[in-house]
């Protein structure tokens, strides 16, 4: 099972762009939250929709998650990136872990990348 990736509207479309095989979304497209959507909110929408949300919030992103988890939620996973990592190495990453991608490995967690 191939994971499917919402990503932060922090972060630039290019990623979207160059990995169109793994059908990413980006908050703000059709069909996923809107742009400024909170981050709860964010989380109950990847719960519902088996989404790893993908993002570079690590200053509240792990606060929400808690409260998330502490309601009894559960989230697929986040994936949270430096502020300052290249574009070139988010997408390098986002793809080593559609290849090698097992549920528990991410369920109810920040991996921090890379």
């Amino acid at each position: 099972m191939r994971p499917q990736f919402l990503l932060d509207e922090h972060l630039s479309r290019a990623i979207q762009e160059q990995l169109r095989e793994m059908r990413v979304r980006l908050i703000g497209d059709a069909g996923v939250p809107p742009l400024g959507t909170p981050d709860p909110d964010i989380l109950m929408w990847v719960e519902r929709n088996n989404y790893i949300l993908v993002t570079n919030n690590r200053t509240t992103m792990p606060r929400h998650l808690t409260e998330h988890l502490q309601a009894g939620r559960h989230v697929p996973g986040i994936l949270c990136f430096l502020q300052r990592t290249s574009i070139g190495t988010d997408i390098k990453e986002l793809r080593r872990v559609w290849n090698t991608f097992t549920p528990e490995q991410y369920q109810d967690v920040i991996q921090y990348l890379p």
